[in-house]
């Protein structure tokens, strides 16, 4: 009898993180405010995990523009067009307070890269000619500065495939 509760209680356990996590992503999609980040070269497919998109984005090669990359996780801080494409301001520093049109993006830095967590997007199989003119990736964030892609964007910012609205 010890056992069963032991093994129902961690799958309980499992069962509530997994819920707190689907809200947490669904609250993002639902309340976050929507920025166009302008993606650099992309690679189209993965032979083993099917039809997918590596997605690398302009903020992300600071160092072709003479910035020093981040050494830990932080936020980036984007100031947004008409279209909300964001352009990269600065790295946040603690205490200063954001400029109106400037939006926090959270970033970690992972074998010496800095990522956004939204480094792939995932198509259904024969449908990559849809996503062949991506040049902006859609994510929702918010005040904090969490994200979630929700789609991508041609270069007349118009969504491709089947994006979140």
């Amino acid at each position: 009898m010890k056992r069963g509760a032991v093994i129902f209680g961690g799958l309980a356990l499992v069962f509530v993180a997994l819920a707190f996590l689907v809200v947490q992503k669904e609250t993002v999609l639902a309340r976050g405010q929507p920025v166009l980040l302008r993606l650099a070269p992309v690679d189209p497919r993965s032979l083993i995990q099917g039809d997918y998109m590596v997605l690398d984005y302009a903020i992300n090669q600071g160092w072709r523009e003479g910035r020093e990359q981040p050494q830990e996780d932080g936020n980036v801080v984007v100031r947004l067009d008409e279209h909300n494409v964001g352009e990269f301001v600065r790295y946040e520093t603690p205490g200063t307070p954001l400029a109106p049109g400037e939006v926090r993006v959270r970033f970690r830095i992972r074998n010496s890269q800095m990522r956004l967590g939204a480094e792939a997007f995932f198509f259904q199989e024969g449908h990559a000619e849809r996503y062949a003119n991506a040049r902006f990736g859609e994510l929702r964030v918010m005040d904090n500065g969490t994200s979630v892609l929700v789609g991508l964007r041609d270069e007349n910012y118009q969504p491709l495939g089947s994006a979140i609205h």
